[in-house]
């Protein structure tokens, strides 16, 4: 394979070819957004588009909608350039990060030359991706590379470097034996020939900053506001002025120019055709035969009827915290805070929350086009009244608060109630954070910086929601300032402090009254790292322990709900692993987002930047450890986990996307559940891993005999799945034949049996 050359400048020694690894599973699955179309490509009544997580296809007869993305086939996230050539089936998707993805009908293969080249320091995002034949043109900042499809390696590269600066190619395309390529200065070409790396030899066809170029049996090309038929060397504009062409794509027989909310074709010789609207802004569109499809920003592909195709997902992708609840129903918020507290997140696109209802992803209508910043921290459904939701808005502009929704199950939307400002005109103090309610379904919400007047942002509060006044009781609590999300474990609501190294257990005595209420503090004196900044994330097990996520590390406090009463005598911990036969801290100097317990009392775990970890019970061994580089994780900084315990699933929320795991572990009790094995048979060819019993007790002993009824391999499970290694008790792989598993329950109250056939 040849590898991308950029020898011939001097400012690269080696690079990666391209290569394929598998990190997808049956297991995994996406929750991401395909609003957003960023490239369309017809191929016989089927229209391929690219979205920013991943590519669906929508056949236009039958309406047929399928994806693709990390979660079953893909390498990557934020898709920032598409193609695909309908002749040979193949298809080049270029990422942000400057990684490719080739799909063709023997795979998918991941190529990572450019991102791992060091000669060039500037930004490596695909630009632009035009496939002729069995050629691809790709722009990036350095200037245009040839990818050869059914070689899947490069070939010659092209940098725009003049006087030291490197202009990037923003799109480009091979027209005959010609790269044409449009940059900020010019439309620009050259020949595939020995000098095409020469940038000194390249043609500048026409000065002027263009954005779009696209050739098929004709060339056309664009600025912001005018396009151009290119014909044996000569720049004819287009009868039509834009306002801010988007895109330009020339098919067999038309050149289609997106113009924001409007779309114009024209035929080849450049003559107006039509004009279509798809009442919002389009990144691309095409043509199939005479009708004109749009690629949204907001609703995937749109026909002349407005009517969209995509596959459901949220409106968005960004996530940050998750609430699970009923029948497989979840609210998400998107907000955010920079360093955790303090700094509310600006998004310009104002998300709010997204609803599932089981079935269907639904945005509430009273977020579009509204003016009121949001910076949505959590939402939650009233457990005594489901359709009722609260969510907060944590900013410290004018529309602060709590809020609360109406959904109306015909109407598929939210109506808006109410906002609770929780009783300050100050914009910087009560900064409504995180929502939880108590056993009795009264809500409280966690408060920053809540005293108001000089000692403003000093205070952390607790407010409860009295129902009879439709308003919020305030608490102050203690002098720590900022707040995390609430969590309620047995009739206290734990608070972790991420401003300093604390936590907060509140004692509302199942009342909204908050006369009575008591507030019980840990800090440093009780053992949390006094070089923390502040604690994160906070889960409590079946045996009651909390485990608490800080700036530096993780640490316990055994017995929680008794220790936390008495806090001048409880002490957290930490975890202990032998590590090469030394003690060592797990997670020492690591920022842990969130802990999550799943129904056999393993940890989910979520590190800064380290992807999520699995945990024995105890956290003395690491199950699995799940990166953006292992598995589907669309990054490796995981802001919510959330466990469905009755079936295993497990969701991983991001600011790029959220992503599901089916876990083996659901609805764990001290008896037996569906007990399943898998794979089985285990075929050594296939399969080398190993072997899944899942649907087990919380404590099962296990014998694992064979046909002569002779014990190769015993053990206890906890936690309510186990993976047999295949191994007997002597390290040795068994033989081929047939195992029967023998198991009973921790008090031998209950049994069951399995078999396992081995074929080596």
């Amino acid at each position: 394979m040849k590898k991308l050359s950029l020898i011939s400048l001097g400012i690269l020694a080696s690079l990666h070819v391209a290569h394929a690894q598998t990190i997808s599973s049956k297991k995994w699955a996406d929750l991401f957004s395909y609003n957003n179309v960023i490239a369309m490509k017809e191929d016989n009544g089927k229209i391929v588009a690219a979205a920013e997580n991943g590519i669906f296809y929508y056949t236009i007869a039958s309406g047929e909608i399928t994806k693709l993305s990390k979660a079953n086939g893909l390498h990557e996230v934020k898709i920032s350039a598409f193609d695909y050539n309908p002749q040979n089936k193949i298809a080049l998707v270029g990422y942000q990060n400057g990684s490719l993805d080739v799909i063709s009908p023997d795979g998918i293969t991941y190529v990572v030359d450019i991102p791992i080249a060091t000669g060039y320091n500037g930004s490596k995002r695909i630009n632009h991706i035009s496939i002729t034949g069995d050629l691809a043109v790709i722009s990036v900042g350095y200037g245009v590379s040839i990818f050869d499809l059914r070689k899947k390696e490069f070939k010659d590269s092209a940098f725009f470097l003049s006087g030291g600066v490197y202009e990037a190619s923003n799109e480009a395309t091979i027209f005959g034996n010609k790269v044409f390529s449009v940059t900020n200065t010019g439309m620009k070409s050259h020949e595939m020939n020995t000098t095409f790396p020469v940038f000194t030899t390249w043609t500048t066809e026409m000065a002027g900053s263009f954005r779009h170029i696209d050739s098929e049996d004709i060339l056309s090309f664009s600025s912001a506001t005018t396009g151009y038929l290119y014909n044996n060397g000569v720049s004819v504009p287009l009868s039509q002025t834009f306002i801010n062409v988007r895109d330009v794509v020339v098919n067999s027989n038309n050149i289609v120019v997106t113009d924001l909310n409007r779309v114009y074709t024209f035929n080849n010789n450049g003559n107006f055709n039509n004009t279509v609207s798809f009442g919002e802004e389009c990144n691309t569109a095409t043509t199939v035969g005479s009708s004109v499809y749009g690629g949204t920003v907001l609703s995937g592909i749109k026909n002349e009827s407005n009517n969209s195709f995509r596959p459901d997902g949220p409106y968005f992708n960004y996530a940050y915290k998750m609430s699970l609840y009923g029948e497989n129903q979840l609210l998400v918020s998107t907000g955010g805070r920079e360093n955790r507290f303090n700094t509310a997140l600006n998004n310009p696109k104002n998300p709010g929350f997204y609803y599932f209802n089981g079935m269907e992803w639904i945005y509430p209508s009273y977020f579009i086009g509204n003016t009121t910043r949001f910076n949505v921290l959590d939402v939650v459904s009233d457990p005594a009244s489901p359709d009722d939701v609260f969510f907060t808005n944590y900013t410290t502009v004018t529309g602060r608060g709590v809020y609360k929704m109406k959904y109306n199950a015909s109407s598929k939307d939210f109506t808006f109630t109410k906002n609770y400002n929780l009783g300050t005109d100050n914009l910087f103090a009560r900064r409504a954070v995180g929502l939880a309610f108590d056993d009795a379904n009264n809500l409280f919400v966690s408060i920053a910086f809540s005293s108001d007047g000089p000692d403003v942002g000093q205070l952390t509060a607790i407010g409860a929601y009295d129902r009879a006044t439709d308003d919020f009781l305030i608490k102050n609590t203690t002098s720590l300032g900022a707040a995390q999300k609430p969590l309620f474990y047995e009739g206290l609501l734990w608070i972790p402090i991420p401003r300093l190294s604390a936590l907060v257990a509140y004692d509302a005595k199942k009342t909204v009254n908050t006369s009575d209420d008591t507030a019980y503090i840990l800090n440093q004196a009780n053992g949390f790292d006094p070089n923390s900044g502040g604690n994160i994330s906070v889960a409590l097990d079946k045996s009651g322990d909390a485990w608490i996520g800080g700036d530096l590390g993780l640490r316990v406090l055994q017995n929680a709900v008794s220790e936390v009463k008495t806090p001048a005598n409880a002490t957290v911990e930490p975890i202990i692993i032998e590590q090469n036969g030394l003690g060592e801290e797990l997670f020492r100097d690591s920022q842990i987002l969130q802990i999550e317990v799943d129904a056999g009392d393993h940890k989910w775990v979520s590190v800064d930047g380290g992807g999520v970890y699995y945990l024995s019970s105890d956290g003395q061994q690491t199950i699995k450890h799940f990166t953006k580089e292992n598995s589907p994780l669309p990054t490796n900084s995981i802001t919510d986990i959330k466990v469905d315990k009755k079936t295993g699933k497990v969701y991983f929320v991001s600011y790029d996307g959220i992503v599901t795991y089916q876990g083996d572990v659901a609805d764990v009790t001290s008896g037996f559940g569906n007990v399943l094995v898998y794979p089985n048979p285990v075929v050594y060819s296939n399969f080398k891993g190993k072997v899944t019993i899942k649907g087990l007790a919380e404590v099962t002993n296990i014998r694992i005999a064979d046909a002569a009824g002779n014990v190769v391999h015993s053990a206890v499970a906890r936690g309510g799945y186990y993976e047999w290694d295949l191994n007997n008790q002597r390290g040795k792989r068994v033989a081929s034949g047939i195992y029967f598993v023998l198991m009973t329950n921790e008090d031998g109250s209950d049994k069951a049996t399995a078999k396992i056939a081995v074929v080596n």
